[in-house]
Parts: structure tokens; C-alpha cells; sequence
């Protein structure tokens, strides 16, 4: 495998989904370790509070922010321009935006089932951009947010759908981490379960996230949900070189919620 990162330029970090949750929570880690992050989000009010939280915690923290709606083509295609246009070499891409809303396969419209795969489509051909980017400047990591629910089906949170679309994402990362290795690029995902992440205030009233979430503690056999720095954490450990020799791993972050049951 080449040697990562065959140049002096100081490479950045793309994350698509940065604006909040598990994406913002890696920038953070990231900006800590002087690493430049580009935020890349669909309002522009809220990737705003991220530069701001983030240069908040480092005064230093090199943040710019592409406002990106991943459901518009055009506003993709241009995101793709940019990355293929950019002399920065992208060391590091994280793939953390999502959308789930819980609903039974019957109850599937075709809207339904296309915001998932769209949602996928985009990720997909933005990360074949970053790669090669990567490529031209001599490698890099991807980490890919999966998702427990792609691995194991649970009943009281219906989501065929949003399930199909990350055991894609998890059969993706293995894929390129087989076909991008020889360009020095290594690619992994986590797999969360239950995080307290703003995606749940989607379909849940934000008065009642709490306390809707708290049902779920006593699912993980560590007796509680995630928080999105923790799932950060890991995160940041598949994109530095401590996980040099790591690549095409589908991470469990889940509390011990695929070990078993409570």
C-alpha cells in the first residue's frame, strides 16, 4: 500500500452531515488535532453555529462550510465541482448525514423509499469525487456512518427502507476499501445503535426527545443510549493513522446491542 498523504500540503477533512450530531461532534475531535474541517449541510443557520461552536473550543480551527441540500442535484454537482476543482488535498472524508423516520413496510410510499436512496445516491458519487482527490494527492480515510438497524431488524422502530439503504452504505465500505487500497486509501464505517442525535426530532417532538429516548436505555446491554461523541471517538480513531492497518471494518458502537439482548 502507498504511504498516505505523499505531499507537504496539509490535507482537510470533508464531512457531509457536519452541521450537527455525530459529523459535528468528529469536527470538533478533528479541529482539536489542528486538522482544517469543510462542513458540508443543507441550512445555513446551522452550519454557521457549527463554525462558530468549533472556533469557540480553537480559536485556531481552520472550519470553512458548503451549504449543500443532498436531495438537489444541481446543488451535488456543484459540491462535486468544487472538490474535483480544489488543489486541497481531502485527507479525510466522514459520511454522517441521514434522515430516519420510522414506518411500516406497508406503509411505504415511493417518497418514503427515495428519501433514503437519494440520500445514498449523493453520498456515493460525492465520496467517488473525494477519492479522487485522494488519489491525485496520495491517499486518505473515509469513515461511513452505518447504522445497527442495517444488521439487525427491530420491531418497535420499523425502518425497511432506511435499513436497506445502510446495509448498502456498509456493503459500499467494503467494496472501496478493497479497490482503494493500492491508492493508499482506507475505508471503514461504525455502526451505531440508539444515539441522542437531533435526527430523532424529525418525527419526534423536541419536548419529548428525552424522555423517548430514555425507553431505549434499557435496550443496550450498557443500560443507556449513545451520545454522538462517543461514536465520534471511534471515528476519529478509523481516520488517524492508529488505525493504519484497519480498512473495509463495519464497527459495532452500539452499547452491546449486537452482542445480545437484554
Amino acid at each position: 500500500m502507498n504511504n498516505m498523504m505523499q505531499t507537504s500540503k496539509q490535507g482537510a477533512a470533508l464531512i457531509v452531515g457536519g452541521s450537527s450530531g455525530m459529523g459535528l461532534a468528529t469536527a470538533e475531535r478533528l479541529v482539536q488535532r489542528n486538522i482544517k474541517v469543510i462542513l458540508v449541510g443543507k441550512q445555513a443557520d446551522k452550519l454557521q453555529q457549527a463554525k462558530e461552536s468549533l472556533l469557540k473550543a480553537n480559536a485556531n480551527a481552520l472550519v470553512e462550510t458548503k451549504q449543500v441540500d443532498l436531495y438537489s442535484q444541481a446543488e451535488v454537482d456543484t459540491l462535486i465541482a468544487y472538490i474535483d476543482g480544489s488543489d486541497t488535498p481531502i485527507q479525510y472524508l466522514v459520511n454522517a448525514a441521514g434522515t430516519f423516520k420510522p414506518l411500516a413496510f406497508l406503509e411505504h410510499r415511493g417518497v418514503d423509499y427515495q428519501s433514503y436512496m437519494t440520500l445514498n445516491q449523493s453520498s456515493f458519487f460525492i465520496t467517488q469525487s473525494v477519492a479522487r482527490n485522494m488519489v491525485k494527492h496520495g491517499g486518505g480515510a473515509i469513515v461511513n456512518i452505518g447504522s445497527m438497524w442495517a444488521k439487525q431488524a427491530i420491531k418497535a422502530t420499523p425502518s425497511s427502507a432506511y435499513s436497506m439503504a445502510k446495509a448498502g452504505l456498509h456493503a459500499l465500505t467494503q467494496h472501496l476499501a478493497m479497490e482503494l487500497a493500492e491508492h493508499g486509501i482506507r475505508v471503514n464505517a461504525v455502526s451505531p445503535a440508539v444515539v441522542k442525535t437531533p435526527i430523532y426530532q424529525g418525527f419526534i417532538p423536541l419536548e419529548q426527545v428525552d424522555n423517548a429516548l430514555e425507553g431505549f436505555n434499557s435496550f443496550h446491554p450498557i443500560g443507556r443510549v449513545g451520545q454522538a461523541g462517543e461514536v465520534a471517538d471511534t471515528i476519529d480513531f478509523l481516520l488517524s493513522e492508529k488505525a493504519s492497518w484497519v480498512t473495509g471494518a463495519v464497527w459495532d458502537v452500539d452499547g452491546g446491542v449486537m452482542a445480545g439482548r437484554n
